[in-house]
């Protein structure tokens, strides 16, 4: 390493957030500069541990160690080569995955890990800024066509990889706008949307097609694909929301997170959503059922938006602040996570189980009746615990049980697995021909993982694209 006792000399540091008072009253990002003094001392902390176990709590495989010696050395432009070696999109990660890597870091043992999230950002924004990155597009063209359905990071990271191999690329995406969950599910103050429309610009220009209110399976026939390309990779998401099956469902003011984050994300981008469907927390009391990223997000929007009081329940116990025993190092560890919505404002609280809704003469939700549990999996109900709370908004945030599944997944004659996501081996589906990455592939997970599913898959194409000798469009092959 460039600095072998960099460990011991510098402490761990992060740039600092705007303070609440000020972000809550906008949508950009919540960060401020960091300098590039203290990129490269942060950078200078990684230790020569022998085996970087970084490498392993990656899902990309970053080869972390690599670009922080680079970063600590002052060559930048080496450093984001290293960086897209793995990932296609340090630009998101930099900003929305939890970081599993800085888990794993064996300072971490000992003393607060290496913040290489903070220096993979720091890394691809100098890239952005120098004009380092640039289209790449192939050499040469295959003849070869693939179809890749669905835009968020595992379709982004697939499309590019397939297309930097030579292939015709055509991304189908349902909505009105490129990025999938990227665009319309994580909130502004997050990722600010011109960083997702810098890097499809750079696509485009290496060749990828890309399609908008293009729904696979609604308005646009399967026969579309299966009789126009070699092969098709879905990426479409889990985007099958739990739902809470309790008496009071039904009233007006309950909503699903997703019905919720994208009306926001739209308003940012300068839409306007009728009266008749918004849903706003303005002057309201909310209640956010779901103590994971998504209630966060939904937290801090609503907090933005206005909201007069806010309130998440979760189920589970509370965490402990530190890590737990049951998850060692270099496990991802169970422990308290504080985000930034939650320094903003809003009540946490845990071990609450949502017994039934009540409302209004006009059927408008106004009370949860809830009571305290115990721990899982039983979830006792503790005697006496009982309350009920006001609510004008409920926001469901319990995370999502897989892929759509009518539609695409059903005319196509998908198998899937036990957890009702797309069965495959080795990324290929049931049916010859078509592949799965991403959620709707793994169930829920990580942007991080998503943009590793992309890739992965994308290589298990090409493999089966070279393996055919001539262009065969998967009309001849498929059977279901």
């Amino acid at each position: 390493m460039g600095k072998v006792t960099g460990f011991l000399e510098i402490e761990r540091e992060q740039p600092t957030r705007r303070v609440p008072q000020e972000r809550i009253k906008d949508w950009f990002e919540i960060y401020n500069p960091f300098p590039e003094e203290k990129q490269r001392d942060q950078a200078a902390r990684c230790m020569d541990c022998g085996v970087p176990f970084c490498h392993t709590g990656c899902p990309v495989n970053n080869i972390i160690p690599d670009w922080n010696d680079l970063v600590y050395s002052n060559r930048w432009e080496a450093a984001i080569r290293r960086l897209h070696a793995t990932n296609n999109f340090p630009e998101f990660t930099g900003r929305i995955c939890p970081a599993p890597c800085e888990a794993a870091c064996v300072l971490g043992i000992t003393e607060p890990p290496v913040s290489i999230k903070v220096i993979e950002r720091s890394i691809v924004e100098r890239a952005w800024d120098e004009g380092w990155i640039r289209p790449e597009p192939p050499e040469h063209n295959t003849g070869k066509r693939v179809a890749v359905v669905g835009s968020g990071p595992s379709g982004l990271a697939a499309a590019q990889q397939l297309r930097r191999s030579g292939h015709s690329v055509t991304v189908y995406e349902k909505n009105d706008r490129i990025g999938g969950l990227l665009r319309y599910g994580i909130p502004n103050f997050k990722l600010e949307k011109h960083v997702i429309d810098r890097r499809i610009a750079q696509m485009k220009a290496e060749g990828v097609t890309f399609l908008i209110n293009a729904h696979v399976g609604v308005n646009i026939p399967v026969d579309t694909l299966t009789e126009h390309y070699d092969a098709i990779v879905l990426c479409g998401g889990a985007e099958q929301p739990r739902d809470l099956k309790v008496p009071g469902r039904a009233l007006k003011g309950i909503h699903f997170a997703m019905e919720f984050l994208p009306q926001q994300n739209r308003r940012c981008e300068g839409d306007t959503v009728s009266e008749e469907l918004a849903i706003l927390a303005k002057d309201k009391s909310v209640l956010i059922i779901g103590g994971g990223d998504t209630g966060a997000d939904c937290l801090g929007t609503s907090l933005r938006q206005g909201a007069r009081r806010v309130h998440q329940f979760e189920i589970m116990p509370k965490p402990p602040e530190s890590r737990a025993s049951s998850t060692p190092w270099p496990q991802w560890p169970l422990q308290l996570r504080t985000e930034s919505s939650h320094e903003e404002g809003g009540i946490r609280d845990w071990s609450i189980n949502s017994v039934q809704f009540t409302g209004d003469e006009n059927g408008n939700v106004k009370q949860l009746h809830g009571l305290r549990v115990g721990a899982p999996p039983k979830f006792e109900a503790l005697e006496g615990s009982e309350f009920t709370l006001d609510v004008d908004l409920v926001l469901l945030a319990m995370g999502f049980l897989g892929p759509v599944r009518n539609g695409m997944i059903e005319q196509l004659g998908l198998a899937l697995d036990a957890r009702g996501n797309i069965a495959t081996t080795g990324y290929k589906s049931s049916v010859d021909g078509i592949f799965a990455a991403g959620d709707m592939r793994r169930g829920q997970s990580l942007v991080v993982w998503a943009i590793s599913e992309g890739r992965q898959a994308a290589e298990a194409v090409d493999k089966y694209l070279a393996e055919t000798a001539e262009p065969t469009l998967l009309r001849h092959r498929v059977t279901a």
